[in-house]
């Protein structure tokens, strides 16, 4: 996620793993998932990765956007006294997790685990509500909350370790690694931290930091067990990271940025934050949010390295996608950091940080303030839909081998350029 006054010429290089190339001022002003896919077989050779066709690429008919669901209502009826602008309410309080008074915490991140136990554990981040937002993030912790639901409500159960700095920690994602231990990431406050548990109740253990070689530029990272257990990470800066065994690194840097350079009708693509990484449907998938102008988009991969394929929109919290099962519309101005949750190998609910006002709108007892919503998605008809259009389109041609194509690509050396 983004700060509202971010000035592109001043961007530290780190908004999360590691800060050493970051100016303090950047620093405070900037704070920015992943879902396990099924084994299946192993991953492909691992090669350079390259950046999304986009203008000579026509998305399908259909985009994700279109795949998001009716939401059922956890409290029986939505409440036109919760807190929020008129453009949130009414709401249901009981999806997802928040304070109800949004006198005591603001609520960011959001990545959902389902528990042996058959309860689902929401791993988030929180601050005092009274700071506002943008003043109060770099006071987060770690929390985690629990469901009988998928969709809420999700109640809090605490800091994760609370002995450990005090629980700091934020842009918190949550995984099981391919061991079948927990792990949570932090990458904002404690950049590239990794903690792990054998429970999801904890405790929670400092791991270690996670390492990449060569140094990339390193924020907002999102991380997946790959189907051979390996481990992949998408960043800010669009970047493919892997490693083979090790959640730790250090991960290599497979090439530049894979975001597309242009929409669609040709506008230029900036400003590309909060990825969200997942394999579903034999295929790998990314979605990016561009923070000023809220709109995300979708992108796909056969290995999750190479020949990436701009699908088009993702979300945007202008459209009329985020409605409940009795045809309410809520629109939030901001939704960042998606999370995914997948059963049965496809996304089954996105996990969305919303705010309710523009960040720096959001003041000290003044009604606002953010949580984390749960949308129901139809990832199994978006999956089907990718492979009959695969299947549908003509096979590419094979290009004749070259001494460049045939030769071992360097991986990238330096950071990306800072967006």
């Amino acid at each position: 996620m983004s700060p509202s006054n971010r000035r592109p010429a001043a961007r530290f290089a780190s908004h999360g793993f590691p800060l050493a190339w970051a100016g303090l001022a950047w620093a405070i002003a900037a704070f920015g998932q992943s879902a396990n896919p099924p084994a299946s077989a192993a991953a492909p050779a691992v090669t350079e990765s390259k950046p999304a066709a986009a203008a000579d690429t026509k998305p399908a008919a259909k985009t994700l956007i279109d795949y998001f669901l009716p939401t059922p209502i956890q409290g029986g009826t939505l409440s036109k006294e919760a807190w929020g602008a008129p453009g949130v309410l009414p709401r249901d309080p009981k999806n997802g997790l928040e304070d109800a008074t949004a006198k005591q915490y603001n609520y960011w991140d959001g990545q959902i685990i389902k528990g042996p136990d058959g309860k689902y554990h929401l791993f988030a981040s929180r601050w005092d509500a009274a700071k506002g937002h943008n003043g109060g993030w770099q006071g987060s912790v770690a929390v985690q909350a629990v469901s009988d639901n998928l969709y809420g409500p999700y109640i809090e159960k605490g800091m994760l370790w609370p002995d450990d700095q005090g629980g700091k920690g934020h842009n918190v994602t949550a995984l099981v690694m391919s061991d079948g231990t927990y792990a949570v990431v932090i990458s904002e406050t404690r950049p590239g931290t990794v903690f792990t548990s054998k429970s999801l109740d904890g405790p929670w253990t400092q791991l270690g930091t996670i390492t990449v070689a060569p140094p990339s530029r390193a924020s907002n990272y999102s991380m997946m067990v790959r189907p051979d257990g390996g481990y992949e990470i998408v960043p800010r800066s669009g970047q493919i990271l892997i490693i083979k065994d090790n959640i730790l690194g250090p991960y290599k840097v497979m090439g530049a940025s894979v975001y597309p350079k242009t929409d669609t009708d040709g506008t230029p693509l900036r400003n590309l934050e909060d990825p969200v990484v997942w394999f579903s449907g034999g295929r790998y998938h990314i979605t990016v949010n561009n923070w000023s102008t809220r709109k995300a988009y979708h992108l796909t991969s056969k290995d999750g390295i190479t020949d990436w394929t701009f699908q088009g929109l993702a979300y945007d919290p202008t459209k009329d996608f985020v409605r409940y099962t009795d045809g309410t519309v809520n629109h939030w101005n901001n939704m960042e950091r998606p999370g995914v949750y997948i059963e049965n190998g496809h996304v089954v609910a996105f996990t969305f940080a919303v705010i309710d006002v523009p960040k720096a709108a959001d003041r000290t007892n003044d009604g606002h303030g953010s949580k984390v919503i749960v949308i129901p998605f139809d990832g199994a008809a978006m999956d089907r839909d990718a492979e009959k259009a695969s299947s549908a389109a003509p096979p590419a041609p094979t290009p004749a081998p070259t001494a460049s194509s045939t030769s071992a690509v360097a991986p990238a050396t330096s950071p990306a350029s800072a967006r």
